[in-house]
């Protein structure tokens, strides 16, 4: 069964994203001093908290509210963080703003877009201990099972599961790019600060639609 909740509630998404991203940004930076820099979570939590100040409970969707974390993203952090993580949720924003009630097909076209983007601005494969081996196995695993089943809360499981599989794994994985390339084989054990964003991205994402459903 395809459940739905209204643009103008999903808000209460972005919103959840936001938050939790900054309170883990000490976390994330850790797991990025491991790997590359060590501060992803400090300029991800930049970018976050601009957006925070601009979103609205009383006048925002889930869409523009999407949209203004894209722009922050885009517009505040650099590197590869930002334009890979705004992409993500410009195509979030563009497939849904269009629609006053999110279910699950929109969801479906939501995450579709969403990982074509990242897919246009990096070469990035799975195994690559990045951002898309929690990205591209939780997108395929929502597509799969909402095609075979059509049942919003059985794809929005079968997507968490598999980001948290992928998240799991890059915690064996060699780096391909970044300072983590460069380090060789002292980056096994640990995993992949993007992909631990992109877990909680998903995670969030999905325990907050099933607020809004249930």
């Amino acid at each position: 069964m395809s459940l739905s909740f209204s643009n103008k509630e999903g808000v209460t998404i972005p919103i959840r994203i936001i938050n939790n991203l900054i309170n883990e940004k000490d976390t994330l930076s850790e797991l990025d001093s491991f790997v590359g820099e060590g501060d992803h979570g400090i300029n991800l939590a930049k970018g976050m908290t601009l957006a925070k100040k601009k979103i609205s409970v009383a006048n925002d969707t889930m869409s523009s509210g999407f949209e203004k974390i894209a722009h922050a993203l885009e517009n505040e952090v650099g590197g590869s963080l930002g334009p890979l993580f705004g992409f993500f949720f410009e195509a979030m924003s563009s497939e849904s703003k269009d629609h006053q009630a999110i279910d699950g097909q929109v969801i479906y076209d939501m995450m579709t877009a969403a990982a074509e983007q990242v897919a246009y601005l990096t070469e990035a494969k799975v195994g690559d201990k990045t951002i898309v081996d929690v990205l591209f196995p939780a997108v395929d695993a929502y597509k799969e099972s909402w095609e075979q089943t059509q049942i919003t809360q059985s794809a929005l499981t079968a997507m968490g599961r598999s980001a948290q599989e992928g998240l799991k794994a890059t915690a064996n994985m060699l780096a391909a790019y970044g300072r983590g390339h460069r380090l060789g084989e002292k980056v096994i054990g640990h995993q992949d600060s993007g992909a631990t964003t992109m877990n909680m991205i998903f995670q969030t994402f999905i325990s907050e639609v099933e607020k809004l459903v249930a």
